[in-house]
């Protein structure tokens, strides 16, 4: 029973990776920013027990604090209950005393424990940062050589192309229409000298006319 949930186990793993393996080929920057979105998710988590931890150790700190002031205060007490020879209070001092003894002994420990904890959390939670930090600027350089490799395609598809229009198409189509703009330019050049020539003609025809009637007169 147990080889066979464990074949089944491996089989299931074998198909996850063979659907992420698929999904990486087919949009691997996709699938580098899903690393790393549970990359920081994971980060995030380790900061917030990092911070319980932080927080434990400040307790254990004040708990130590507060040990240490009853011990102070219960072996002064048991020093005047000593001089004041009462055993009943000299009993319940001396309990105290070593009561808090131990306490503070243990808390001592502990701190020291927990600060040990904290610094090693601390150092591996920064290392966790900096991880995705790299991460992240190799992800903008996959993206960036990954828009180059698109824009080279697009950019030699349409120099290339051979059923959409290529700047050779649109060269010649610009070619063809300055042609055309060009012989249109002509012959209207030429109409306007010609107008030109029958409004010189019209202006000064009028002028012979009246020079030849007064040649006449006299």
């Amino acid at each position: 029973m147990t080889s066979l949930l464990t074949r089944f186990k491996y089989q299931i793993q074998a198909d996850l990776h063979e659907l992420f393996d698929k999904k990486e080929n087919k949009n691997p920057i996709a699938m580098l920013n899903q690393y790393i979105r549970e990359a920081e998710k994971q980060t995030e988590q380790t900061g917030k027990l990092l911070q319980r931890q932080v927080e434990l150790k400040d307790k254990l700190d004040r708990e130590l604090k507060e040990t240490a002031t009853m011990l102070e205060k219960r072996s002064a007490q048991l020093v005047l209950a000593l001089e004041s020879n009462e055993a009943d209070l000299i009993a319940f001092a001396e309990q105290e005393v070593a009561v808090y003894k131990v306490r503070k002994e243990t808390l001592i420990t502990s701190l020291e424990t927990a600060k040990v904890q904290v610094f090693e959390l601390e150092s591996k939670y920064e290392t966790m940062k900096h991880k995705i930090k790299d991460m992240k600027v190799r992800q903008l350089q996959l993206m960036g050589k990954e828009n180059v490799v698109r824009a080279h395609h697009k950019m030699d598809h349409v120099i290339e192309s051979k059923n959409d229009v290529s700047f050779e198409d649109i060269s010649a189509y610009i070619d063809h229409l300055s042609t055309k703009i060009d012989k249109k330019y002509e012959v209207t050049m030429l109409e306007t000298r010609l107008a030109q020539l029958e409004k010189n003609k019209a202006v000064s025809t009028p002028t012979l006319q009246v020079e030849t009637s007064n040649e006449q007169a006299m």
